[in-house]
């Protein structure tokens, strides 16, 4: 996912516009959940529903951006209700040995899969997750390979000696907009875990 910070660049410039600060705070809704556990900035987390619009990101700069602006188009109004749809965090990375192969908006909580209007890009794609159990790993600074793949060996370790079972590919989450200062930025890798 090398390319992937100027990506999330113009997602989170976007939520910059919805009001935000340089101190951290998005102003965005934030997809809830029920931490199970949690240890220093490890979390067991569990996510009872999320509804996600979700499309393939390959790997070309070019192609990544038009990815994220399908998503945004959707949210702006380019679906069958022609509904806009205010923003939230974070966007979701799906990861593949070591690549994104998906990006995904999370819609705010009040939509279901059955409320949610459809894309009209065919492209564009919405899903559903429920019951979702992870293990998560919170960490500031740069959202980019290199920060993921280091925190997802110290997460990869942290289910191991917990003694959880990984059950899907991990996830990078980012939740600033580009101007948060690096330290008071959030970001995070989540995997999919099963308890023993």
């Amino acid at each position: 996912m090398k390319t992937s910070s100027p990506l999330l660049f113009l997602f989170l410039s976007v939520v910059a516009l919805s009001g935000c600060s340089m101190f951290g705070h998005s102003g965005v809704e934030i997809a809830p959940y029920e931490i199970l556990e949690k240890e220093d900035a490890l979390e067991l987390r569990h996510y009872e529903r999320l509804v996600l619009v979700t499309t393939a990101m390959p790997s070309g700069m070019n192609e990544q951006s038009d990815s994220f602006y399908k998503l945004f188009d959707y949210i702006s109004g380019k679906n069958e209700s022609t509904k806009k749809i205010p923003m939230t965090a974070p966007v979701f990375l799906d990861q593949a040995d070591e690549a994104t192969e998906f990006m995904s908006f999370v819609l705010p909580e009040s939509f279901s899969i059955e409320t949610a209007p459809l894309p009209q890009d065919p492209a564009v794609k919405l899903e559903e997750i429920v019951h979702y159990t992870v293990a998560a790993i919170t960490f500031s600074g740069s959202l980019n390979q290199e920060a993921i793949n280091t925190h997802r060996i110290i997460l990869e370790e942290w289910i191991a000696r917990k003694g959880f079972k990984k059950r899907g590919a991990a996830k990078a989450a980012g939740y600033n907009p580009p101007f948060t200062i690096p330290a008071l930025r959030r970001n995070e890798v989540l995997i999919p875990i099963i308890k023993p």
